[in-house]
């Protein structure tokens, strides 16, 4: 397992973490995804230590704080200091109905913190993500709250989570003004079926040194491996529930990336989702690739991502079939590409 430090901080995280989002069920969202049991959450997450995956990452919406519950329980027989920890919060937990039971405000952090701390039965999460902007509360509200939670020991490190470009650069420009502890990180949704990301966020990640935090490597489920040309969905496939809540694409731009796949698959003797997997971890910016499993053999076929690399050739393969066409101003900006070089 391959260790990268996570953007421009001294943080070194594996680069694959293993996501709790199975964990608990919760509501019908959730379900769709998994519902992993306490024995076999606590297995998966020893399976995880045995490949040299200690980084795990959590919501406190998850299954309405279950999977938060779950996680604590999972790696309380471990060091605490050899496992990182990452959570989140902005959004409203699914009980809590009060005008300030959401957002990013100085009055919700303090208590969502103090939430997942109590549910993680720890003192401190390793890294912290703000699970999306709010734009209600002024950006230096959130931030000195932030600042103050990494100044009181309770948090190590602070990242975002599906900011548009705008929104992290202000951010990172506030936190440069007044000293305050700035997001290393960037969790967002980056796959070879969505790879919206390269337009802005990578070149502003690069630029600022924020690294990547990869969620749904595999399109929503899209790239397991078991979705084919005019074959019907498989009934275990989450798609069934969670494709309207998720990216939409069109069908015949998925078969392409997946026809890639396939022949690559067969050439590099792996897996299509490895695969998948094996490409992102090729990517600028890239510091960790959020995994998830159901089960032991899923979560075992994941970990055989890392370890190799695909060709040249291979990823020149992959990166054709995805392409896809460029929402404005970037085709206008690719023109000038001479001037504006894409990260390699």
């Amino acid at each position: 397992m391959e260790y990268r430090l996570l953007g421009k901080s001294g943080l070194k995280v594996p680069e694959l973490c293993f996501g709790t989002g199975t964990f608990g069920g919760g509501s019908e969202f959730f379900k769709a995804w998994g519902e992993t049991s306490q024995e076999d959450a606590t297995k998966l997450i020893d399976v995880c230590m045995e490949a040299g995956c200690n980084f795990f990452d959590t919501a406190d919406v998850y299954s309405d704080g279950a999977s938060e519950t779950m996680l604590g329980k999972a790696v309380a027989h471990l060091k605490r200091e050899d496992v990182l920890l990452s959570t989140k919060a902005t959004f409203r937990q699914g009980n809590l109905k009060g005008p300030n039971d959401v957002g990013s405000s100085r009055f919700h952090l303090t208590r969502a913190l103090e939430g997942s701390l109590k549910r993680l039965g720890t003192d401190y999460v390793d890294v912290y993500h703000m699970h999306a902007f709010d734009a209600s509360t002024p950006v230096e509200e959130t931030l000195n709250t932030l600042d103050g939670f990494v100044r009181a020991g309770k948090v190590r490190y602070i990242a975002c989570s599906n900011f548009s470009g705008w929104h992290l650069m202000k951010s990172l420009s506030v936190s440069e003004r007044y000293g305050w502890a700035k997001y290393v990180g960037h969790q967002v949704y980056y796959s070879l079926v969505g790879r919206d990301y390269e337009w802005e966020l990578m070149p502003l990640a690069v630029d600022q040194g924020v690294g990547a935090l990869v969620w749904s490597p595999l399109g929503w489920g899209r790239l397991t491996g078991k979705l084919r040309r005019g074959q019907p969905l498989p009934e275990t496939s989450r798609l069934h529930k969670a494709a309207d809540g998720g990216p939409q694409m069109a069908d015949e731009y998925l078969y392409r990336v997946v026809d890639a796949l396939d022949a690559v698959a067969v050439e590099a003797g792996k897996s299509v989702p490895q695969v998948a997997l094996n490409w992102l971890l090729r990517r600028p910016t890239v510091a960790t690739v959020v995994i998830g499993a159901r089960n032991e053999e899923q979560l075992r076929a994941n970990l055989g991502a890392v370890g190799w690399s695909l060709t040249a050739e291979q990823v020149a393969k992959l990166d054709a079939a995805s392409e896809a066409p460029l929402a404005y101003p970037y085709w206008h900006q690719r023109q000038f590409e001479d001037r504006n070089p894409r990260p390699v």
